[in-house]
């Protein structure tokens, strides 16, 4: 598979998002190359603007036209574990504030009920709220304050990106895309009868 390392462009970064990203109370994180952001070929079907998510492999992949794609690291958690299937965008927004739910309320023990957006709030500078019908799935493609974590399963989470990357992610995509979730021992790189290899 011919995987081109992307540069990150910053060029979708507002005044705000350069301000924040500037003064993080985390520090840089050395992400594998792997699962940083690349140009990939994708011989798989789904339509040029849909989001594929590969929570195994640890991948997203945004779909472009000419069976390629942009291939993205994540980090997934237990709450991105429990959904699959397809979704759609049913709401974006930028540096959101953060309302635990009251499971993670339980296991984090006493926390606000809301956490302003910013640099340190979990959901980092960007989230797009997936969506079956009109319902909310309370499943997330996020940023985070934990980019050490890219590429790895960890305790809690939906799907987390770099910063940069989620940003960039962000611009391109539209309210209503498709989201396609693939479900756990199914992953879109070893080939599960639909050819692709990553």
């Amino acid at each position: 598979m011919q995987a081109t390392l992307s540069p990150s462009n910053d060029a979708s970064m507002t005044p705000r998002d350069r301000q924040l990203l500037a003064h993080t109370p985390y520090a840089k994180a050395n992400v594998p190359e792997q699962y940083l952001r690349h140009m990939v070929d994708y011989p798989r079907k789904e339509q040029p603007g849909t989001i594929l998510v590969d929570t195994d492999a640890r991948y997203l992949y945004y779909v472009l036209p000419q069976g390629k794609a942009i291939r993205y690291g994540v980090a997934v958690g237990e709450e991105a574990m429990a959904f699959s299937g397809v979704a759609r965008v049913g709401k974006m927004a930028e540096w959101p504030d953060w309302i635990p739910t009251a499971e993670i309320q339980a296991r984090l023990g006493p926390y606000p009920s809301r956490v302003a957006g910013g640099a340190a709030n979990p959901l980092g500078a960007r989230a797009l709220y997936l969506y079956a019908g009109n319902k909310d799935t309370l499943y997330r493609i996020h940023g985070t304050n934990q980019p050490e974590y890219i590429g790895q399963a960890i305790s809690s989470g939906c799907i987390r990106m770099r910063n940069e990357d989620v940003i960039d992610l962000y611009d391109r995509v539209k309210l209503g895309s498709t989201v396609v979730v693939l479900p756990p021992g199914r992953t879109a790189q070893t080939g599960t009868g639909d050819g692709f290899r990553g």
